[in-house]
């Protein structure tokens, strides 16, 4: 069953989340944690997404964002493109 469509507004708060398949680990060492990082950084400066909170875990992540454009969902697709290819949502 799909999930209902999100509302989506300018000045939204979001709380995203995203886990690994089986909840199997989704970072598998340091340097995936470092490489997410600098996808998140791009991804927030190229859709002027403000991030207020993360948290980054194993086997998922959280993020607290803002969408002052209304954009969640083309933030959440860029930042997935530039994922490695064993995370999975």
């Amino acid at each position: 069953m799909a999930r209902a469509l999100r509302i989506v507004y300018e000045g939204a708060f979001y709380h995203i989340t995203a886990r690994g398949n089986e909840r199997k680990n989704i970072f598998l060492s340091p340097k995936d944690f470092e490489k997410f990082l600098s996808c998140l950084i791009d991804a927030i400066h190229k859709y002027g997404i403000l991030l207020h909170a993360y948290v980054l875990m194993s086997n998922h992540y959280h993020l607290l964002v803002e969408t002052p454009k209304a954009n969640l969902s083309t933030f959440m697709h860029g930042l997935s493109r530039r994922r490695p290819p064993h995370f999975k949502q």
